[in-house]
């Protein structure tokens, strides 16, 4: 039976190594809503295989004015795929904004898409197609069978490391060596 809830809201959630499900094998997700209800992340290591930003744009009709050739989007989770998430420090003042933790905050109003084709986004962000959502007790379940670990959020692994550096910078900030973890996932 899942124990009172501790919501993990700010936080990573650190794929363990022996999660095979493609989604999420070695992913780092950044908690954006976790509650009674269920749970909602943005996975932030995994850039799309497919989609570049002037795709994005090309949709959406709006028209860079800016180079965005080096702005990578994100397979953020595999619900709502469709749908982009903005995950981003300072300036806050979109619509739609809600704040994750003191200095990450999540958009995903045609306003901030527009600040960033246009060149005038906040300085750190991260562009992301679909989200990771879990059901009411869901996560919690697989929390308890080690699928996952978690750790306190990071804006600087976020934004400031390599895509291909976060899932073991982030095992790394909880002071475990990656290589020490087991492929095994279940409980004693």
């Amino acid at each position: 039976m899942v124990e009172s809830l501790r919501s993990l809201k700010g936080q990573f959630l650190i794929a363990m190594p022996g999660l095979k499900d493609p989604n999420f094998y070695r992913t780092v997700t950044f908690m954006t809503e976790h509650n009674a209800h269920g749970a909602m992340g943005i996975v932030i290591n995994r850039v799309h295989p497919k989609i570049r930003a002037k795709m994005v744009f090309d949709a959406l009709k709006i028209a860079p004015g800016t180079d965005i050739s080096r702005v990578p989007v994100h397979g953020g989770g595999p619900v709502r795929p469709n749908e982009i998430f903005i995950l981003h420090e300072a300036p806050f003042e979109w619509k739609n904004s809600v704040m994750i933790t003191p200095s990450v905050a999540l958009s995903n109003s045609r306003d901030i898409i527009e600040a960033i084709a246009a060149g005038e986004s906040p300085e750190n962000f991260l562009v992301a197609l679909g989200s990771a959502g879990w059901g009411s007790g869901q996560l919690e379940r697989e929390l308890h069978d080690n699928t996952w670990i978690t750790s306190a959020g990071s804006a600087e692994i976020i934004f400031s490391l390599s895509v291909d550096t976060r899932w073991e910078a982030a095992i790394r900030a909880l002071g475990i060596d990656p290589e020490q973890l087991s492929d095994m996932a279940g409980s004693a």
